[in-house]
């Protein structure tokens, strides 16, 4: 009769606490979430249950059925708690019938709580239920659990109270040795591929080799610009060596000029100038210096003036200057203000960049070279062509140099004996003083020209009456015949033609000064109002004369 009462008093109350997981977490790994966290319930005076949460009473005359008994297990890796009483425990009381006990296994060393009176006493019908002390209506506390629960903690899926899927999600699962076996990395894994798909990657890869092969063909085979223009011999090079200087010639496209001809086509052959000669501004025609009373100065070198207007009888005279357009081009205007002599001028912006340097490409003229002279001050400009190159001390502004006047003799005697190529005459020169190693070749072939007149025209009788006097007044022996005059040789009667040329030319440019300078102020003129007229004239219109007159 007492087991039947105690067991309809705890029936409700073991299906509440049933509904809801038994956890056996200990707090500190238990994470619950709310939006709106609600007040904690202020403990009660008494320990007694709300008339809500009293369990309700059953009749007497309904009978009875079997009680509910929950089973419950410990969790793993822990034992059942041993019975060291004689007698039974207020715990082992409670116990069902088939011995599965109602609360939960309370580990060695902390004995079961003592059964109260309320526990054993006998339920009247309309009296407030008492709340059974063997149940455990909370969880356990910290130092409990850590006792029941195993020190590995990785083996055991403990039920999470957390209602936030993400973070539930974020929370991976052990993976056990077995799986960590199993799982493989995929490195090996061979994709399942159809007859085409494998047929198209091989000629995919065919057609990359191919392209590979052709390419180290054409950069093997390309000759550079020197040699295809014929400026430059072939040598005989390594495969390797050719590969790089093909390789570093096709990227180097920005360190060209950017037109392929630097200067027209040549002029018709009354026209045109048998030679070119390509000089150097700064250093060479031209001494700039800087100070602070005054700033930039530039001063011409001495006989400039007479190097120009000289030798443009024999060459076609190419200004290429190393320094940028805005610098030397005024400097050029003031040299030659007609473009008489100086009819080509080119800049810093027609050079090229090889090897850290800045080089003159002689190449690029559209002339023949084997009739183009370079002169320049430094070696670096002619690292190209210096087969073609004359390379002589810089002026530093000295007021008595006469360097400028002294290589005249030199050019104009390749003007006027009109060699067919001039490298193997500037080769002979290479590393000398050119105006002193001339002037000796000059005086020698001045000696043998006299010796093979003489040898020509010798005296009549020689002794008495020969001499000075009878080439002044004639031969004692042979009266009325005269020693004829030595005459020039082939250079100085060329010689004198171009210098009256000169006088001449010199003449006629001091004689028409005005009229040209009106014409070169009438030609900026019109460039400038050309220039205002492509550009306001668009946006101001026609003006009223115009407008008038074409009506």
């Amino acid at each position: 009769m007492l087991r039947q009462s105690a067991s309809r008093l705890l029936t409700p109350a073991l299906r509440s606490y049933r509904s809801r997981p038994l956890s056996t977490t200990t707090p500190s790994l238990i994470k619950i979430r709310s939006s709106n966290p609600k007040p904690p319930k202020p403990p009660s005076s008494n320990n007694q249950p709300s008339p809500a949460e009293r369990p309700p009473t059953v009749p007497e005359e309904i009978p009875t059925s079997k009680p509910f008994e929950p089973i419950t297990s410990s969790p793993a890796g822990t034992t059942p708690p041993k019975n060291t009483a004689a007698g039974p425990t207020p715990t082992q009381v409670e116990a069902g019938a088939d011995g599965v006990p109602l609360t939960p296994p309370q580990p060695e060393g902390n004995p079961p709580p003592k059964a109260t009176e309320a526990s054993t006493a006998t339920p009247t019908p309309g009296a407030e239920a008492e709340p059974a002390t063997g149940v455990p209506l909370e969880p356990p506390t910290p130092e409990a659990a850590a006792e029941e629960l195993p020190t590995d903690y990785s083996k055991i899926k403990l039920p999470s109270l957390d209602i936030d899927p993400e973070a539930q999600a974020s929370i991976a699962e052990p993976e056990s040795e077995s799986e960590k076996k199993e799982k493989r990395t995929g490195a090996g894994k061979r994709e399942d591929k159809t007859s085409a798909e494998k047929t198209r990657r091989v000629w995919i890869r065919y057609g990359y080799a191919a392209l590979a092969v052709g390419g180290i063909a054409a950069v093997l085979t390309k000759s550079s610009d020197e040699v295809a223009t014929g400026s430059a011999p072939e040598n005989q090079e390594g495969i390797v060596t050719k590969f790089t200087n093909n390789i570093s010639e096709i990227f180097d496209y920005f360190n060209k000029p950017a037109f392929k001809t630097l200067l027209p086509d040549p002029l018709p052959p009354p026209h045109q100038r048998p030679y070119t000669l390509v000089i150097d501004l700064e250093g060479l025609l031209v001494h700039s210096s800087w100070d602070r009373a005054s700033g930039w100065k530039t001063a011409k070198r001495p006989g400039v003036d007479y190097f120009l207007g000289y030798l443009s009888q024999f060459y076609e005279i190419v200004l290429f200057s190393s320094a940028p357009l805005y610098t030397a081009a005024p400097v050029a205007e003031k040299l030659d203000p007609y473009q008489a002599y100086l009819p080509y001028r080119l800049f810093r912006e027609a050079t090229r960049y090889v090897n850290g340097k800045v080089v003159k490409d002689l190449s690029y003229l559209n002339r023949d070279l084997s009739k183009v002279i370079l002169l320049d001050t430094n070696s670096e400009h002619a690292e190209l062509q210096p087969e073609n190159s004359i390379i002589i001390k810089p002026w530093n502004g000295e007021p008595r140099d006469k360097g400028l006047v002294e290589m005249i003799p030199f050019l104009e005697s390749i003007g006027i004996f009109n060699p067919a190529d001039v490298r193997p005459i500037l080769k002979a020169y290479e590393g000398k003083n050119i105006p002193v190693e001339y002037a000796k070749k000059e005086a020698e072939a001045k000696q043998k020209a006299i010796e093979e007149w003489e040898r020509m025209h010798p005296s009549a009788i020689s002794g008495a009456g020969s001499g000075w006097l009878s080439s002044m007044f004639g031969s004692v022996a042979a009266p009325g015949q005269t020693r004829p005059n030595q005459p020039m040789t082939y250079l100085e009667q060329k010689r004198a033609q171009a210098q009256k040329i000169y006088q001449e030319e010199q003449k006629y440019w001091a004689e028409h000064a005005d009229e040209f300078k009106k014409l070169i102020e009438e030609d900026k003129q019109r460039q400038i109002a050309e220039m205002k007229g492509s550009i306001l004239g668009m946006l101001a219109g026609p003006k009223p004369q115009e407008s008038e007159q074409k009506k």
